[in-house]
């Protein structure tokens, strides 16, 4: 009588979805994707790549004080990634970033500054005051951006989609 084997079925990991104002921090391994318009993405790594955290901002600047523990304003989704790294042991001085979104998502209206423009001012220069080193960014232009990426090696994956 012939012995079936069965392997073992490899371990699914959820990829998570960011939506405006999320944050979210994961391990090696483990996806994190959104889509940006206006809005830009941070993503923070430690060098080994073993823990990476993602945000979602929509709006840079202080918030008032009924938005002040809203994520969706820049200052308090990077205190949440710092606050969230440091509690996986992860210096954020010694991560190193990537910066994506920024878009002008209405040109015919706005030709230079725009909200895209201001958003991905501040996070360079958040990021630059911080001591934390941007690997790459992909920002402005007038295209939407997909990000997807699997804490790890890998850099993310950006794809952009132009409006018709």
């Amino acid at each position: 009588m012939a012995t079936l084997l069965r392997q073992a079925a490899a371990p699914s990991v959820a990829t998570v979805e960011l939506m405006p104002g999320d944050v979210t921090i994961g391990l090696a391994g483990e996806q994190f994707k959104t889509l940006l318009g206006s809005c830009v993405c941070v993503i923070l790594t430690d060098p080994r790549r073993t823990v990476g955290t993602m945000c979602h901002i929509v709006h840079v600047g202080v918030p008032n004080a009924a938005n002040r523990h809203n994520t969706a304003y820049g200052v308090v989704a990077m205190h949440e990634m710092f606050t969230r790294l440091r509690a996986k042991a992860v210096n954020p001085r010694m991560c190193q970033a990537y910066v994506y979104g920024g878009g002008n998502m209405f040109p015919q209206l706005f030709r230079e500054k725009h909200v895209g423009a201001n958003n991905v001012e501040w996070v360079l220069h958040y990021l630059d005051a911080h001591g934390v080193p941007v690997l790459h960014q992909d920002v402005g232009g007038t295209g939407y951006r997909k990000v997807n990426w699997t804490v790890g090696q890998q850099h993310p994956a950006v794809e952009t989609v132009l409006p018709e």
